[in-house]
């Protein structure tokens, strides 16, 4: 052997082996470390580094100042971009560090693991028949069991370790290499691979019968890239950077021959790679990542940390938890420390690791809570680090695009999750709701939608926000549909609509594309809309699709989108409703009626928002101008002329859009009167579930249609003796089950005290059949409202008739409205709505205000 070349020292022959092997762990700072030291001393002229090989090109881009870890080398199927695989490096990732020397040393660097092209065919032949899925090397063989799977834990078992991170902080973590010999890590790390894949083959031979074949496969590969390498650069001018397993293959001689013959026949697909951003949390375990870490942060901390790693972890701790409005101070930090290496002493470890300083944590910083404690788990044992990419990386045009608009929205991508205000009336906020639902009907879920905790208005949208790397996969899947986030969001929405299995999908498709600002698309989803529309005679169908379709004309109108086709195809499927609603609701069972009772009450809500467009589409009522009602209601912009969006998204102009909100109006008067009939038909016809005439009842109560004395007769003539008991209850439940249905019984002695005279009157053989009704019921009350149930019935309903009206704490319905406790409210109401400055003469509310309030 040729002894190692270093510049200006010389060493013994014996001090490595060429081709220098560095066996490293996937993602530990101490092989990282220690293969910096080794590449400083071995010099070596070509640097050969486990990877695709198809990602040579891409290595330069490693020593761009805007290239940040966590990244991965992405490779992606050409002609199936969801068939992928990843490279993840970190900082502290040997594969990273072994780059970075490369080149900072003018060093060439070439990847020599199996050619991305074979790897992700493999992948396709193991999902035949299911979804493709992103992997990684480290799983992408089912075969990959016992040694192969867990070499660091089997040493661990050996040293008597019961915790394989635990005992390579112990060995490799805490323990540096001696000045004279970098290379000595390595010599023992690849003894100890031999061994254990001696025991794995189980006849004393490297690459027997009890290898992973595809290991075999890597091995043959990468064999002959280190000869090409050997042959060009001399045999002591060749160091390899790999896995510790693959070592004592790759320092076997085998037959040239032979190694050729495992990598004939390999299937192949068409690859592109490029780099990606990734994060810390997807170099945990608990991300999927087979050869992950449980601290990727951590272990980040380790390699970065000049010195005394514990004091600064311990102070980066304390920082957080102060963040939280936790009371930590520099005392709680010192103490910290001590009993951090007070636990390593008496445990017998070199340094305090993870296991020490988060008991130290939890003890002193936390006060032996474990909520803080998983906080700092969280935030910095795994943490939300997102790495970032270069412009100049190799992407497909959708993500370009997407680049664009994420630089121009100003909507950063992080991998901490985050919840974003969007106020619609704001022409930034508007477009970032459009990107973020153009990508999540791509299947880019980089955003949910949540419910706004600020307010309920429609001109408001909370998105909550996180971005994971395999979402780049998604991107890469979603360019078959355009080169653009627009153009492919409407090309997608057109070929769903065609494939829509039902109604209901259609519907919530044309309300996606509404949201989405997606005018090229719609009118074709509505083409497709109308047919189904038309064909389908099921009423629950029918029932599903309305709501949506009036949503997307409140959406429409403040989004400033032409929603004229949707006003005719709802007020059609409104009409077809109607008429066939009765008849569908006729001899159904308890589950059938339970699921009209939801139509019916979708619908109900569906022509309530029909009849409130009337108020909140005028452009001229409210008190924000042009803007609209307070409330956030439908908005129509003033003036005659049309417009255009940020991101070109096309605006309808005012007086077609007050044209569509006239049409609207006036349909809406006529659909809610025939709802009305169609409730009251309900709650009258004896063939309707009691479940559903409650409902029917009920509803009509609350929008003033029906005298509450009427609702008592009916009610009372549902609970008569002549009616089955179980039929009762479930009249009960549609009447007094939901939300409301308990203060309704509080505020009226009336209906209370006929539900209670009906109860006590049950028979006993069948009480306990109606019990699991009247429970259901009864149960989703708040605990307050059943209290207060509970009391008025314990002092019995009818001894308060005679106080109604008697005074202010007085339960029931007064004649007319008490003048002096209304006004008392208002001040309160123009805080809330902020409008103190609409007031009448004198101080009072003005008329607008009266009419709010």
């Amino acid at each position: 052997m040729t002894g190692v070349r270093s510049a200006g020292v010389d060493r013994r022959d014996d001090d490595t082996r060429w081709p220098a092997l560095f066996g490293v762990r996937h993602h530990g700072p101490g092989s990282a470390r220690a293969v910096r030291a080794a590449l400083d001393a071995a010099r070596p002229r070509v640097v050969l580094i486990e990877g695709p090989p198809e990602a040579d090109a891409l290595i330069p881009l490693a020593a761009d100042p805007d290239m940040r870890p966590p990244v991965a080398l992405l490779a992606h199927a050409v002609d199936e971009p969801g068939r992928s695989a990843f490279w993840p490096m970190a900082g502290f990732s040997p594969e990273w560090v072994a780059l970075r020397w490369a080149l900072e040393h003018g060093v060439p660097a070439r990847f020599i693991d199996l050619p991305a092209t074979h790897t992700l065919a493999w992948q396709g032949e193991e999902d035949v028949g299911e979804e493709p899925a992103a992997v990684t090397p480290d799983t992408a063989s089912p075969h990959t069991v016992g040694l192969r799977a867990d070499p660091l834990g089997t040493l661990a078992g050996i040293a008597g370790y019961d915790d394989a991170e635990r005992w390579w902080e112990d060995v490799v973590e805490h323990r540096t290499a001696g000045p004279g010999n970098p290379f000595a890590p390595f010599t023992a790390l690849e003894e100890a691979m031999e061994a254990l894949r001696e025991a794995a083959d189980g006849d004393g031979g490297v690459g027997g019968g009890g290898e992973d074949p595809r290991d075999r496969v890597r091995e043959a590969y990468m064999r002959l890239q280190v000869r090409a390498a050997r042959k060009e650069f001399g045999d002591d001018g060749v160091a390899v950077v790999c896995g510790a397993w693959h070592v004592p293959a790759l320092r076997r001689r085998a037959p040239v021959a032979a190694d050729r013959a495992l990598l004939k026949g390999l299937p192949k697909v068409r690859a592109e790679l490029t780099w990606v951003p990734w994060t810390h949390r997807r170099l945990a375990r608990a991300g999927g990542y087979g050869a992950g870490i449980d601290a990727p942060g951590w272990y980040a901390h380790l390699f970065d940390a000049p010195d005394r790693p514990v004091e600064r972890w311990l102070t980066k701790v304390a920082g957080l938890l102060r963040e939280e409005d936790r009371i930590v101070s520099p005392a709680h930090v010192i103490e910290a420390v001590r009993l951090a290496e007070t636990l390593a002493a008496l445990r017998g470890r070199p340094l305090p690791g993870l296991s020490e300083t988060a008991d130290a944590v939890r003890a002193v910083l936390c006060d032996g809570s474990d909520v803080p404690a998983a906080l700092v788990h969280d935030r910095l044992v795994v943490g939300d680090v997102l790495g970032e990419v270069p412009a100049g990386a190799p992407a497909v045009p959708l993500q370009r695009d997407l680049d664009r608009l994420q630089r121009q929205l100003r909507l950063r991508p992080e991998a901490a999750e985050r919840e974003l205000e969007l106020d619609l009336r704001k022409e930034t906020d508007a477009a970032r709701g459009r990107l973020l639902h153009r990508l999540r009907l791509l299947g880019v879920g980089w955003g949910e939608p949540v419910v706004s905790r600020s307010g309920t208005g429609t001109f408001r949208e909370t998105w909550r926000l996180r971005w994971e790397p395999e979402l780049s996969v998604r991107v890469a899947e979603a360019g078959v549909w355009g080169t653009t986030v627009r153009a492919a969001a409407n090309t997608k929405a057109e070929e769903d609509a065609v494939a829509a299995r039902g109604l209901a999908e259609v519907t919530a498709l044309a309300e996606h594309c509404l949201l989405a600002g997606l005018s090229r698309a719609l009118p074709a989803v509505m083409r497709v809309l109308a047919d189904r529309a038309a064909l389908d005679t099921d009423v629950g169908h029918l029932a599903q699709a309305l709501p949506a379709l009036v949503r997307s004309l409140r959406y429409g109108d403040v989004r400033g989108t032409d929603t004229r086709a949707l006003t005719e195809v709802a007020a059609g499927l409104a009409e077809r409703i109607f008429v066939g609603l009765p008849p569908a609701c006729a001899a159904l069972d308890g589950e059938a009626a339970e699921e009209m009772r939801q139509h019916v009450d979708a619908v109900h809500g569906a022509v309530g928002l029909l009849e409130e467009t009337e108020v909140d589409g005028n452009p001229d009522e409210g008190p924000e101008g042009a803007g609209g009602g307070a409330d956030g209601g439908a908005r129509v912009p003033r003036g005659g002329e049309g417009g255009a969006a940020a991101d070109g998204s096309a605006v309808g102009g005012g007086d077609a859009a007050r044209d569509v909100v006239g049409r609207a109006v006036r349909d809406a008067a006529g659909l809610r009167a025939r709802w009305r009939a169609v409730l009251r038909l309900l709650a009258g016809r004896d063939r309707v579930p009691g479940l559903i005439r409650g409902r029917a009842v009920r509803l009509s109560l609350d929008d003033g249609d029906l005298d509450p004395v009427e609702a008592a007769r009916l009610m009372g003539l549902a609970l008569s003796p002549g009616t089955p008991p179980g039929d009762a209850a479930a009249w009960i439940e549609g009447f007094v089950g939901g939300a409301g249905g308990g203060l309704l019984l509080v505020h009226d002695e009336r209906l209370l005290a006929l539900v209670d005279g009906w109860l006590t009157g049950v028979p006993a053989e069948a009480f306990t059949d109606v019990l699991p009704l009247l429970r259901r019921t009864f149960s989703a009350y708040e605990e307050g409202v059943r209290r207060t149930l509970g009391e008025l019935v314990r002092r019995g309903p009818g001894e308060r008739a005679g106080a109604i009206g008697a005074g202010p704490g007085a339960f029931g319905f007064a004649d007319g409205l008490d003048g002096e406790r209304a006004d008392a409210v208002l001040p309160v109401v123009r805080l809330l709505l902020g409008r103190d400055d609409e007031r009448g003469p004198g101080g009072n509310a003005g008329p607008a205000e009266v009419a709010t309030t």
